[in-house]
């Protein structure tokens, strides 16, 4: 009966898996996605080869440990989008339990690789990051209390979200990793807003989250120095924001050509934090533009789905992974450029690094799985249009 007053509806029970996978994911995002990791790769290939050298070790050692652990992180996200909501939700508490608990264990088994930070846990052969992974699964458990705070005689869940927020926004505070702290809590913002929850006491976490900020700047010399840094008039030409500056000067419009940038010769992080300076000096702001499109295709389109959402679960999730992911973004190009104080933010399925780039499939994994047209929402769509009509 629906089909025959609405129209058809693009999900048939009866469809195989996959064919109904391809029929409802969001193919502009996925293509956004699979490119970026293609960038990634290609710039990796010059970024990597000085690290290799100055390691002694062979010239493409980190673009095939980057193509293996891209590989789980794409393997992961097409495995992930197939999951429905109630499968991702449950997925991704499961996740946090798990990663909550380890970040909670890092005073212990951690390490700082001579960084001054506690943030991975040495495997021998790699490194894992608990932090990368507790982001999208924070997300997920904190969209499942807001939702259900929405239900009759629900929970409190959003006072639950804000403790649970709290709480890991200062465990990450302390070790102390300011970057993936502030990320965590402009996406429980996000999605505390999303939820329908007043104005004032979102103005209230701002607040808060403002005085924090001066506090680390006053008891944390780490923090002082950066953000001085960021507010001297003058760059000093030795520092990583130094030399970020003159690569993307020197890069031009159009580059100073494929392999000789020096940037990456100069840049501790040029593979990591940095690889935007390597891209805008190598091939030039056409690079870089197309990079934010990229994003901005991901995050734009995915919004947009969300609003048609008729799953509060479904679209508070979507909707505060589509903006983490953004805002990451965001901030590892901002800090190239001098908009934002250094935060040591990896670019999202661009930059090299093992845990970010298989926690970046998770999430995107997550966020095509929430973002798949279903009949509800279709529904939805056309009744829509017809009003407008």
């Amino acid at each position: 009966m629906t089909e025959m007053v609405f129209g058809t509806v693009p999900v048939r029970a009866t469809d195989a898996v996959l064919p109904r996978w391809w029929r409802t994911i969001d193919k502009w995002a996925l293509a956004a996605v699979l490119a970026l990791f293609g960038v990634g790769m290609l710039l990796g290939l010059a970024a990597s080869v000085p690290l290799a050298e100055k390691n002694g070790l062979p010239p493409f050692f980190y673009v095939k440990k980057q193509a293996f652990f891209g590989g789980i992180g794409l393997v992961t996200m097409l495995g992930l989008s197939l999951l429905s909501p109630q499968q991702v939700r449950r997925i991704g508490v499961i996740g946090f339990i798990g990663a909550f608990i380890t970040l909670m264990a890092l005073p212990v088994i951690g390490t700082d690789f001579g960084k001054g930070a506690v943030r991975w846990i040495s495997l021998g052969f790699a490194s894992l990051q608990p932090s990368e992974f507790l982001k999208p699964a924070f997300v997920i458990v904190g969209a499942w209390f807001m939702a259900a705070g929405q239900e009759v005689a629900g929970p409190p869940g959003r006072l639950y979200s804000f403790i649970l927020t709290a709480v890991i926004v200062v465990t990450l505070a302390l070790q102390p990793d300011f970057g993936q702290a502030s990320l965590i809590l402009f996406s429980w913002m996000v999605m505390y807003f999303v939820s329908g929850a007043p104005i004032l006491p979102l103005a209230a976490a701002a607040g808060l989250s403002a005085a924090g900020g001066v506090f680390a700047y006053n008891m944390s010399e780490h923090v002082a120095r950066r953000i001085n840094g960021f507010l001297s008039a003058d760059i000093d030409p030795r520092t990583q924001i130094g030399y970020a500056t003159n690569a993307i000067q020197e890069g031009g419009f159009f580059g100073v050509g494929v392999g000789q940038g020096s940037v990456k010769w100069s840049l501790p992080d040029a593979h990591t934090d940095f690889i935007i300076a390597v891209a805008a000096e190598e091939y030039g702001l056409i690079l870089v533009l197309l990079i934010i499109a990229l994003y901005a295709t991901v995050v734009l389109r995915s919004i947009g789905r969300m609003t048609l959402e008729r799953d509060p679960f479904a679209r508070i999730a979507g909707t505060g992974l589509a903006c983490a992911f953004g805002v990451q973004a965001f901030i590892n190009m901002g800090v190239a450029v001098r908009l934002l104080p250094a935060k040591g933010m990896t670019l999202p399925f661009v930059s090299y690094g093992g845990s970010s780039v298989i926690a970046s499939g998770i999430a995107l994994g997550f966020l095509l799985a929430l973002t798949r047209t279903r009949p509800k929402n279709e529904i939805a769509r056309i009744l829509g249009n017809r009003a407008k009509g």
